[in-house]
C-alpha cells in the first residue's frame, strides 16, 4: 500500500533537500504544496503564501501557505514540513485536526541544533513549536537536532535521527588525480559562510603556491566582494555563480581541496553542510572552521579548525597549503572520504532509512499495517 504524504513547503525552501528526500523514500506518493515546481517524482500543487514581511529566510519566514485549506486531511496518511518553529508547521498541526474523518499523522523534519534558538521566544514561532508536541515523528537530520529537541522537552520516543545523503552517482571522483592547485568554495556568498575569510586566506596561500586558484560557486550578499577579487587577474579567483548539482560535481572534480569558513550568527550555527559531503564524495579533502555541528559532516582526517580571532585566516591558509603541496596525502584522504560518504551518506540508502522511520511510527499507531 502506498503511503500518501502531504508536504507543506516553506516559501524559500531549497530544492533537492527535504521534500526530495520524502519523494525517494519508497512506497510513498508525495503531494507538495510549493511556490516553485520541485524536483522529484511527486504531485505539485502550485501554491501562494500570505507573507506580511520578508524578514527571515527558510524556517523563520513569517508566511502561511494559502492552498493548504483546499486539501482534505482524510486523503493523506501524513502531513510533513520543515522545522518546528516554521509557521507552515503550525498550520499543518491545526489543519490535520480539521474535520471529522481520518486525521493524518504529523512529521516534522529538523536540522535545528540550537537548543536556545532565539526565535523560539517570538510568539508566532513559539506557538508553532508548541503545536508539534503531539507530532508522531520528529525526523532529525543531525544528532545535534535530537539533543536540541530533548533539551526542549520533546518525547524521545518520537525522535529518529537519519543523516542526509547525496547522490553518489552524480558526485564522483575525477578519473585521474587533479594536479592543478585548485581550491573550491561552494556555498552562499554570505558572511556566515566565511567567503571573506577564504579570500584573505587565498592571498596568503598564493605567496607560497603562486599558481593556486580559488573557484567560487554561489550567490549572495557578498557577491560584489568576490566579483571584485575575480576581476583582479593577480588574485587567482574565479566566480562561476550558481550551479545545479551536475555543475557542482564537475567543479569539484576539477579541484584539489574544498574549503569554507563558517561563523555563527545570533540565530544560526552551521547545522551540517551538504557541500562538505558532496566534496568528500568527489574525493576532496576538506578544510573548514568548526561551527555548530558541522563536525557531523566530516570524515576523520579532514581539517576542522578550532582557531578563532586574528589567527584564523593564517590557520586556513596553512592547511590549504599543506594539502595543495602533498598530492599523495590528498589522494589517500580522498579515497577515505569517498568510502565514508558511500557508507554513511548515500542518498538512496538514507532515504530508505527515512522511510523506515515513517513505517515504524505507522506500526505503533496502527496505520497502514
Amino acid at each position: 500500500m502506498t503511503r500518501e504524504l502531504l508536504w507543506v513547503s516553506l516559501p524559500d525552501q531549497r530544492p533537492r533537500r527535504e521534500l526530495y528526500y520524502m519523494s525517494l523514500m519508497g512506497d510513498t506518493h508525495v503531494t507538495a504544496l510549493a511556490r516553485d515546481e520541485p524536483v522529484g517524482d511527486l504531485t505539485w500543487v502550485p501554491s501562494t503564501y500570505r507573507r506580511p514581511i520578508k524578514r527571515f529566510i527558510e524556517a523563520g519566514a513569517l508566511a502561511w501557505v494559502n492552498e493548504l485549506r483546499d486539501q482534505d486531511p482524510a486523503e493523506f496518511d501524513w502531513v510533513a514540513s520543515l522545522e518546528l518553529c516554521s509557521l507552515v508547521t503550525g498550520q499543518a498541526s491545526r489543519w490535520r485536526r480539521r474535520g471529522t474523518g481520518r486525521k493524518p499523522l504529523q512529521a516534522v523534519v529538523t536540522w535545528e541544533n540550537l537548543a536556545r534558538q532565539p526565535i523560539y521566544k517570538v510568539p508566532p514561532y513559539r506557538q508553532a513549536l508548541e503545536s508539534c508536541r503531539d507530532a508522531e515523528l520528529l525526523l532529525c537530520m543531525v544528532d545535534a537536532a535530537r539533543d536540541h529537541l530533548l533539551e526542549n522537552r520533546f518525547d524521545d520516543a518520537v525522535i529518529r535521527v537519519v543523516k542526509p545523503g547525496v547522490d553518489t552517482a552524480i558526485f564522483t571522483p575525477a578519473s585521474a588525480p587533479v594536479e592543478r592547485p585548485v581550491v573550491a568554495f561552494v556555498s552562499p556568498l554570505a558572511e556566515n559562510k566565511g567567503i571573506d575569510r577564504i579570500l584573505e586566506a587565498m592571498a596568503l596561500v598564493r605567496r607560497q603556491v603562486p599558481e593556486a586558484e580559488l573557484v567560487v560557486a554561489g550567490r549572495g550578499p557578498l557577491e560584489p566582494l568576490v566579483r571584485a577579487a575575480a576581476d583582479d587577474p593577480a588574485s587567482g579567483v574565479t566566480l562561476v555563480g550558481g550551479l545545479d548539482a551536475a555543475g557542482v560535481a564537475d567543479l569539484l572534480r576539477g579541484a584539489a581541496v574544498f574549503t569554507t569558513a563558517p561563523r555563527p550568527t545570533w540565530k544560526w550555527e552551521e547545522q551540517f553542510g551538504l557541500a562538505y559531503v558532496e566534496a568528500q564524495a568527489c574525493g576532496l579533502p576538506v578544510v573548514t572552521t568548526r561551527c555548530g555541528s558541522n563536525h557531523e559532516a566530516l570524515a576523520p582526517g579532514n581539517d576542522l579548525l578550532d582557531v578563532e580571532g586574528a589567527d584564523q585566516v593564517e590557520a586556513l591558509a596553512a592547511q590549504l597549503v599543506a594539502w595543495l603541496t602533498d598530492p599523495a596525502r590528498r589522494a589517500e584522504q580522498g579515497a577515505l572520504n569517498r568510502a565514508w560518504v558511500t557508507e554513511h551518506h548515500d542518498l538512496r540508502t538514507q532515504c530508505r532509512r527515512m522511510g523506515d522511520a515513517f513505517s515504524e511510527m505507522e506500526r505503533l499507531h496502527g496505520v497502514r499495517s
